[in-house]
């Protein structure tokens, strides 16, 4: 089974660890470094782990927070998820190789239309 790369985002621990407990307090010292967030923006990176993140903001956040990236980025190895069986409808199988058999519509033929 192969395992898949994952990782921990530990901004609001930092963030409570140089005494910031609020996540606009983040907001100012952005504002200093030229980005610009809203309120709900800062709280959804703090609050939240981010998929996407800017490289301009991560360095924002490690030059604000006085830290570096293993303090904010854990890198963890997750074991691959194995397949759930697929539940079967009422009445049905649970093998998903039957499809919709006969239950497909016929495919419609166009043709053109006749003007008099």
């Amino acid at each position: 089974m192969a395992t898949k790369l994952d990782y921990h985002w530990h901004l609001r621990k930092v963030m409570a660890d140089r005494g910031m407990f609020s996540t606009t307090d983040l907001i100012a010292p952005l504002a200093d470094r030229g980005i610009s967030l809203s309120s709900s923006q800062v709280y959804r990176l703090v609050v939240e782990r981010p998929e996407r993140l800017s490289l301009k903001i991560l360095m924002a956040l490690l030059d604000i927070l006085d830290c570096t990236m293993d303090d904010l980025i854990e890198p963890i190895a997750v074991a691959g998820a194995a397949k759930k069986p697929k539940k079967a409808a009422v009445g049905g199988t649970a093998s998903g190789s039957e499809g919709l058999g006969g239950l497909r519509p016929r495919r419609a033929r166009i043709r053109g239309v006749d003007r008099p």
